[in-house]
């Protein structure tokens, strides 16, 4: 499969609140789903209540169609309460690169 579809999120927690907030995102639903190929989490270096997420998903489709079912939104309710105003999203297509763990 290919990554054709890739997602950036840039999340702020609330103090003290950052690794409950990457507690649910390294449980995210998107994890054993098919059409994500790609999700990384991270936490910003010199920040620590920044967290990123990087997807990469098989289409734009299959994302937008994952984020629409319930076990999505109930992820994105339950991250709500841990963050610290706005999130930023960049979607975009990947062209090359490498994810190995």
């Amino acid at each position: 499969m290919t990554v054709r579809h890739g997602f950036h999120a840039t999340m702020t927690a609330r103090p003290g609140r950052a690794d409950d907030l990457v507690g649910l995102l390294l449980g995210a639903p998107s994890l054993p789903h098919p059409d994500c190929l790609v999700f990384l989490v991270s936490r910003s270096a010199s920040d620590p209540d920044v967290v990123h997420v990087v997807e990469g998903w098989t289409s734009a489709e299959a994302h937008r169609r994952f984020f629409a079912g319930a076990e999505a939104q109930d992820l994105v309710a339950r991250l709500q309460p841990l963050l610290a105003g706005e999130s930023a999203y960049t979607d975009a297509v990947p062209v090359g690169g490498k994810a190995r763990f």
